[in-house]
């Protein structure tokens, strides 16, 4: 096949792939003779069908087969003698539309082509690692913390009127057109209030009753309510009051350790520990990645792919609108247009994510099996009850599969340079390291 180039702007590329009729003829022939020894017709024996017959019968389908593998081969040949890469995948289209049987075959390719990444000497990058350690009073707050969650609640002195936040525990007999119904009653039943676990309307109703009290709370059901024939009604409870209890902080003991799991209170405290100071050596990974991105994009510069910066100029600024505004869940909104600002973002993200995939080329990192299987469990057990459709899911969906292994990908790299720079540790308080991580957010 004959190749010729059209365009070379930059990095877009342009080149027309001729075939001629005599090239595809002979392509076709030659899977016909590679079909003939398996064909069956009536009249032939197996493998003596005459390669005319043939022709005349699978010609036209043989003939696409050969196209499409005459074109792809061209590209991969071409690819393979340029040393170039696309940045995507390349548009290819046939030009001589009314083309019959016996003509030339007329294509067109075009692609960006990704851009030469210069060379990075990591070890002359410097960074500084924080380093923080859990103190007894993080441990402290987050004993509390746990107390506060684990809250038992107290009988208040009889007469004390409920309050918001209290637990009221009550019979109720649920009436709609004065009539009970099955399922709307029930005995000893516990209730927070201000928890919104109850319809609309309903907990507001008892604030300020006691035990002993008889308590009618009229309400009406959502109109999207599950039980359709409860659904905008109106509905009135007979709540009989039989116990009020204020919330209280679980102690912390020996007890309050056990329930979390720790043998005593001395264990649980080693175990809040151990959990503060991997959260505290997250953020502190955060910022390192941060100051080595920063570093490696000020160490270089090149052409990039106007369309994939553009793509992603598109995305941040699609992304940003939907944290703007967060009651549109859908797409179904007006084009968002992207600015100066939102590409020259998408510029630095472009840059740095084809260096890191030349590194980690060069390098020959890889996401394993085993990673790619504990990240799509992880991601699984947001889906339960589906964990099965969602690993077959991935399973066929390519893009999925590149969604998933890009950001192991990156961090993989992320871990090779810094493990070639010069990193020097530095102790901070968690006050500092906070600091640190909300000067991230503000960048």
């Amino acid at each position: 096949m004959q190749v010729t180039e059209t365009l070379n702007e930059g990095l877009k590329r342009g080149y027309t792939m001729l075939l001629s009729a005599k090239e595809l003829e002979e392509k076709v022939i030659e899977k016909l003779k590679e079909a003939q020894p398996e064909v069956e017709m009536k009249g032939f024996r197996k493998g003596k069908v005459p390669l005319p017959l043939l022709k005349k019968q699978f010609g036209s389908r043989v003939m696409g087969e050969a196209m499409q593998e005459a074109v792809d081969g061209a590209m991969s040949q071409h690819f393979e003698d340029s040393g170039e890469r696309p940045a995507g995948e390349p548009a290819v289209k046939m030009t001589n539309e009314a083309w019959k049987e016996g003509d030339d075959v007329e294509v067109e390719m075009s692609y960006e082509a990704l851009p030469e990444i210069p060379e990075v000497d990591l070890k002359s990058i410097k960074l500084e690692r924080l380093v923080a350690k859990a103190d007894d009073k993080a441990v402290d707050e987050a004993l509390n913390n746990l107390a506060e969650s684990s809250q038992d609640f107290k009988d208040r002195k009889k007469g004390t009127k409920a309050k918001d936040g209290d637990q009221v525990v009550m019979d109720f007999v649920d009436r709609v057109d004065g009539e009970p119904f099955e399922g709307g009653s029930a005995e000893d039943y516990p209730l927070v209030l201000g928890s919104n676990s109850f319809i609309p309307g309903f907990e507001e109703q008892l604030v300020g009753v006691k035990v002993d009290e008889e308590k009618i709370a009229s309400v009406t059901f959502p109109e999207e309510y599950q039980a359709e024939h409860l659904a905008g009604k109106d509905a009135e409870f007979t709540c009989t009051i039989k116990a009020v209890k204020a919330p209280a902080a679980a102690e912390i003991n020996d007890e309050l350790a056990q329930k979390f799991g720790a043998d005593d209170l001395d264990a649980l405290r080693a175990q809040i520990k151990d959990r503060l100071e991997q959260e505290y050596a997250g953020a502190a990974r955060a910022v390192l990645k941060r100051k080595l991105l920063d570093a490696l994009d000020e160490m270089v510069s090149f052409e990039l792919p106007p369309s994939m910066v553009e793509a992603e100029a598109k995305q941040i600024a699609h992304q940003l609108w939907h944290d703007e505004n967060p009651d549109v869940q859908g797409h179904d909104h007006p084009e968002i247009e992207s600015t100066e600002e939102h590409e020259k973002l998408a510029g630095r993200r472009v840059r740095l994510g084809l260096l890191l995939a030349e590194l980690g080329r060069k390098a020959e990192v890889e996401v394993s099996d085993a990673e790619m299987t504990q990240a799509v469990m992880e991601q699984a057990r947001q889906y339960p009850g589906q964990e099965r459709e969602f690993f077959e899911f991935v399973q066929s969906n390519a893009n999925m599969r590149q969604q998933i292994q890009a950001p192991i990908f990156e961090e993989k790299v992320v871990d090779y340079v810094v493990e070639l720079a010069k990193v020097t540790e530095k102790d901070v308080s968690k006050a500092d390291l906070e600091k640190a991580v909300e000067a991230l957010e503000e960048e």
